[in-house]
């Protein structure tokens, strides 16, 4: 079960992977070691061969047969290790001279040169040579070795160090994956467990962080903020339910209670007309209701991103100033208005539209006659900036966050035609377009709320193409 889990395991699977790799350059390493260490002592050995029968040659040449067995017969007793091996022999390779008894059996390669083992006086011990064959003038051969036994046990070492030092990698990258694999596995239990007891219902839990602020930290700091976030949706729907019962009951409870009314006794035709348009009415508040729960999932879903368009902030002040001029001046109200145009905003012009609406709405509906409101639109350096700000009773610090939750209405306000979810519609739509909602005590005392975008896309942006259905 445990090597199953382990062989399952992807950090195991790395670990292997990396101990192959490294393997793999102990491997490269090694060999090169071996490759430059023998080929040098081998060229270096076959160097000095070369240099002996060029000398040899020369005396031969100069001093005749005779000058060179005495020459020959001197480097014999000059090197009493043996070391260097001599043999000079006539036509049928009858020895004249050198410390070899016979011509060796040898195994020839190219350029006159041969590898050959023969017994010496060492303990009768093999040795392993490596010499060149030249033949002289007058049909004479002449044969100079060297004894590479001791170039062999050194080549023997490296390949044996070689064997150990990737048997020691084996092990240490077995070792080490283990190691790492027990490491990360513990840090994920504890990640698997969490998961689990959230899956179980337990929306508290959140993952602890081991204080390293290593990638893992980085993921978790991620998934508990992804926990918190979903934490807010399921508080905020539960909330939504429970708001909806509250204040939309009422109204259908009525509605119904209106219409089994004018079904009890003999209603007149007119009473009939009342009661159906009074129905009519209520039913409109209830849709619109409806509407705007639906306008704010879709802005805090995003659901119409890809439907994005480059639009100027101050056209769609400018037609609701218009639209709001004649309800503010039935209140005597002074709008004032500053609206500098080229705001451009990357987003939803209905929806920003239905926003700064909502935020008109309400500054004429809680400002008293002979107050003021205005709204004000500006480009800055760091996005469009746009205020509504009225001279109504505005709203304490204290219940400023709270109002943009749906449905929450101030006890001043109760009376006042509306379900409480204008703000939460600003709010969502800020969101969506990664605009900065602030609320604030305007200069006449009532309420400013301002709407500060980001900065819009340059002049050459130009809408997706739609895609084919």
């Amino acid at each position: 079960m445990i090597q199953s889990n382990l062989l399952r395991s992807s950090t195991f699977r790395l670990g292997l992977l990396y101990m192959a790799l490294f393997g793999f350059s102990v491997l490269l390493l090694l060999g090169f070691i071996y490759w430059t260490t023998a080929g040098f002592m081998e060229r270096q050995t076959m160097a000095t061969i070369n240099a002996e029968i060029q000398g040899l040659r020369e005396r031969y040449e100069l001093l005749g047969l005779a000058g060179l067995i005495q020459v020959i017969n001197e480097r014999v007793s000059t090197s009493p290790s043996g070391d260097s091996l001599y043999l000079l022999t006539n036509s049928r390779f009858n020895p004249l001279a050198g410390n070899l008894d016979k011509w060796p059996e040898a195994r020839s390669v190219d350029e006159g040169w041969l590898h050959f083992t023969l017994e010496k006086q060492r303990g009768q011990q093999p040795v392993t040579a490596t010499a060149k064959h030249f033949l002289l003038r007058g049909n004479f051969h002449l044969l100079v070795g060297r004894d590479v036994s001791e170039k062999a046990r050194i080549q023997s070492i490296i390949i044996e160090s070689l064997g150990w030092g990737l048997a020691i990698t084996f092990v240490l990258g077995i070792v080490g994956a283990l190691f790492i694999t027990k490491g990360v596995q513990r840090r994920l239990d504890v990640i698997n467990r969490t998961c689990q007891d959230i899956i179980g219902g337990d929306l508290t839990r959140r993952i602890p962080l081991s204080g390293t602020g290593d990638e893992f930290d980085r993921l978790v700091r991620n998934v508990n903020a992804m926990l918190d976030q979903i934490e807010r949706l399921m508080r905020g729907i539960r909330e939504v339910s429970d708001n909806i019962a509250h204040d939309l009951r009422s109204p259908l409870n009525r509605l119904r209670g209106r219409l089994e009314t004018s079904l009890m006794g003999n209603p007149t035709k007119e009473e009939l007309e009342q009661t159906m348009i009074q129905s009519i009415e209520q039913t409109d508040d209830l849709l619109q209701t409806f509407n705007a729960l639906l306008r704010i999932a879709q802005a805090e879903a995003g659901s119409k991103r890809d439907s994005q368009t480059l639009f100027d902030l101050a056209q769609s002040a400018q037609g609701l100033v218009d639209l709001y001029m004649p309800l503010a001046e039935e209140k005597a109200l002074d709008f004032a208005t500053d609206i500098e145009e080229g705001a451009m905003v990357l987003g939803s012009r209905h929806l920003v539209t239905q926003t700064l609406s909502n935020l008109l709405d309400n500054a004429i509906k809680y400002t008293p006659s002979g107050g003021s409101i205005g709204i004000f639109v500006k480009r800055t350096p760091s996005g469009p900036v746009c205020l509504v700000e009225d001279s109504g009773p505005g709203i304490p610090p204290e219940y400023r966050e709270r109002v943009l939750e749906r449905f929450y209405r101030l006890e001043n306000s109760r009376s006042a035609p509306g379900s409480g979810l204008g703000l939460s519609l600003v709010s969502a739509v800020a969101k969506q377009h990664r605009a900065v909602l602030t609320l604030a005590e305007s200069e006449a005392g009532g309420l400013a709320v301002s709407l500060a975008f980001p900065p819009s896309p340059d002049k050459d942006w130009h809408p997706p193409e739609p895609e084919d259905d």
